[in-house]
């Protein structure tokens, strides 16, 4: 997934485990995708939309 977002947006990405199936997208420590608040795991295609939508 890491290496998805940075070919498609050529911005550094970091995964770092979690616990309890927490997936939290952070971007410029903004949080901006919470799976445990939306229920949704996104896909590398939607992160990477989020990185380009940010500007990042």
């Amino acid at each position: 997934m890491a290496e998805y977002i940075q070919r498609k947006t050529d911005v550094e990405a970091k995964l770092i485990e979690g616990d309890h199936g927490v997936f939290d997208v952070v971007i410029d420590g903004e949080l901006v995708h919470s799976r445990s608040k939306t229920g949704n795991f996104p896909v590398s295609r939607d992160i990477a939309r989020l990185v380009l939508s940010r500007g990042a």
